[in-house]
């Protein structure tokens, strides 16, 4: 009786009986955001012999090793991110649109002669960025009645990846709107912003699996 009632009471997000278990997919999708810019620019290394950076993370598209690199992250992502039911039906829903909004950022290139499909990537990836600011500063930081001294200092760090998103991205929209493209080519802002952005999403994704400020009882 006490087992069954044990059962009822455990927060889906912690059941472990997924093919891959919830604490190992935050950490895989943590890991992924982490480690894009640098797989980025060893796989351009690799392919042109060049430690160049591009424009943006999306401009590495076309560059060979990198290309594969980005696409094949991205698209890992998706899966991880479809794979990953959390709490609650809202972090599943949140989780599925990202799948989603992943997969259109890699079959979307911004390289693309086509306008349509290099403006779409634009959306996609600020739906995607979006999505990744929802989880950290809703979903991640709703809290239990007895949160422990823990999990608030993990909410905190949540509110910081999230607010280290928006000024990310507003960085990169003011910069296209008022700096010109020779002082945007020489700092790779685009670049460095959109890398901080992700750090930032990976960041907060490994302080979900308690990697950082955990409680002791990892699922």
């Amino acid at each position: 009786m006490a087992a069954d009632s044990l059962t009822k009471t455990k927060r889906q997000g912690n059941d472990n009986d997924q093919i891959i278990p919830y604490y190992v997919l935050r950490v895989l999708i943590g890991a992924a955001g982490i480690c894009l810019p640098f797989l980025l620019v060893i796989g351009k290394l690799i392919s042109n012999g060049t430690f160049q950076l591009e424009y943006s993370i999306s401009d590495y598209y076309d560059n060979g090793t990198a290309g594969d690199i980005l696409v094949g992250v991205l698209f890992a992502l998706a899966f991880f991110l479809v794979s990953y039911r959390g709490y609650a039906r809202i972090d599943s829903i949140a989780a599925n649109f990202g799948c989603a909004f992943a997969l259109g950022v890699a079959l979307c290139p911004t390289t693309s002669a086509n306008k349509f499909v290099h403006y779409a990537h634009f959306v996609f990836a600020l739906l995607l960025f979006s999505d990744f600011i929802f989880f950290s500063i809703y979903l991640f930081r709703k809290k239990n009645p007895n949160p422990t001294a823990q999990k608030e200092k993990r909410n905190a760090v949540y509110l910081i990846c999230g607010i280290i998103m928006i000024v990310c991205i507003v960085a990169i929209a003011a910069s296209e709107l008022f700096l010109t493209n020779d002082v945007k080519n020489k700092l790779h802002l685009v670049f460095w912003m959109e890398s901080l952005a992700l750090f930032s999403f990976g960041f907060s994704w490994i302080t979900k699996a308690e990697m950082v400020f955990g409680d002791g009882n990892k699922k």
